[in-house]
């Protein structure tokens, strides 16, 4: 400097008025019950929200296997009026029984799925669609079960069973009513758009439906038959098959997302078919509800071989990094909107 007076003076005043760091993203921290969630900047995300407890509620093979108990209760309900018990004749209701009770549990299957996903047009659709299917296919294998009925009887009598109290007379039973298993799973996949999922279905129906068929007549000398053992025994059948539907689906699954965060944490989603679309449309393979900055196809879901590709139409983070095109591995968490998911797959040998 020439002079005193081209000198630049800084005062106390000046340093104390530094400008604050701007915010930035902090990993949650979670300690007991409390969270803290950090904070959010459009220009980077780092944030991932903390996993949530999942409601019981959520898990296939609670709800599939209520869906099935109510479904089996419904069609036996309708039928009973109809129904002569022994050697007094029959009426429709001896025709109409097992048919109507696969074609409510069909039903069932198919709308419980879409309630809990809360997609009000899924389940009229699938509904609507599983109703005509249920009812064909119903008769079809109640035709087949009772051949594999009287196969079983007589093998049975060959081994010189003589009534009902005889195990081997029960085990005759369980394996004609594997047929009706067998139906509710194709409707399910054919529902579901997916021949896997109808292969899961079909193998978790047929051990669900196995196991009520055998334990139908011990239900019915322990309640001295009638429409109360029927209704017993229906009920159970129904909600075995939705059981082990749930639990065959969720055993063989090889590429899913399950919901960490959100309305519907606690729930998967099985990636069956080659290209899923996530978004708020309801008819949306995956409907994500009650957030307005989700797009009705935000995102899309494609098997490339072995591998998940996500491609995205609106924002999307993954180990929270904005992305519009990549390839998932397993354990990345994508969050969309309100909705957190932990992509999985099952490792392979």
């Amino acid at each position: 400097m020439e002079n005193d007076n081209d000198r630049i003076r800084i005062s106390l005043e000046d340093l104390v008025a530094v400008p604050e760091e701007a915010p930035r993203v902090q990993s949650p921290a979670v300690s007991g019950t409390s969270r803290s969630y950090g904070t959010i900047q459009d220009s980077a995300q780092e944030f991932i929200a903390p996993e949530e407890k999942g409601s019981i509620l959520l898990r296939g093979w609670f709800y599939l296997g209520l869906a099935g108990f109510v479904g089996a209760l419904a069609g036996w309900g309708i039928c009973e009026p109809g129904f002569v018990d022994g050697n007094a004749g029959h009426r429709w209701g001896n025709f109409a029984l097992l048919p109507s009770v696969i074609t409510l549990i069909c039903i069932s299957f198919a709308v419980a799925e879409s309630i809990v996903e809360r997609s009000t047009k899924k389940a009229i659709s699938r509904g609507l669609l599983s109703l005509p299917l249920g009812f064909v296919l119903g008769f079809i294998f109640d035709l087949l079960a009772n051949l594999f009925f009287a196969i079983g009887l007589a093998i049975a009598s060959g081994l010189g069973v003589q009534n009902a109290h005889n195990p081997a007379f029960w085990v005759a039973r369980g394996f004609a009513w594997m047929i009706f298993g067998a139906a509710a799973g194709v409707v399910y996949g054919i529902v579901g758009q997916s021949a896997k999922k109808a292969g899961y279905g079909v193998l978790g129906g047929v051990l669900g439906a196995g196991l009520g068929g055998m334990i139908f007549d011990p239900i019915a000398f322990a309640t001295h038959g009638g429409a109360s053992s029927r209704a017993i025994g229906f009920a159970l059948f129904g909600l075995f098959t939705g059981v082990a539907v749930g639990l065959v689906e969720s055993a063989l699954k090889d590429r899913w997302l399950y919901v960490t965060a959100g309305p519907l944490a606690g729930k998967q989603f099985i990636l069956y078919k080659p290209r899923t679309i996530v978004g708020s449309d309801q008819q949306s393979d995956i409907y994500l509800f009650k957030d307005r900055e989700i797009l009705p196809q935000h995102l899309v879901l494609e098997m490339k071989g072995p591998r998940v590709q996500l491609r995205s139409s609106g924002p999307v983070f993954v180990n929270g990094q904005p992305v519009q095109s990549v390839v998932l591995d397993s354990g990345n968490i994508v969050q969309v909107g309100r909705y957190s998911f932990r992509y999985q797959e099952k490792q392979r040998s």
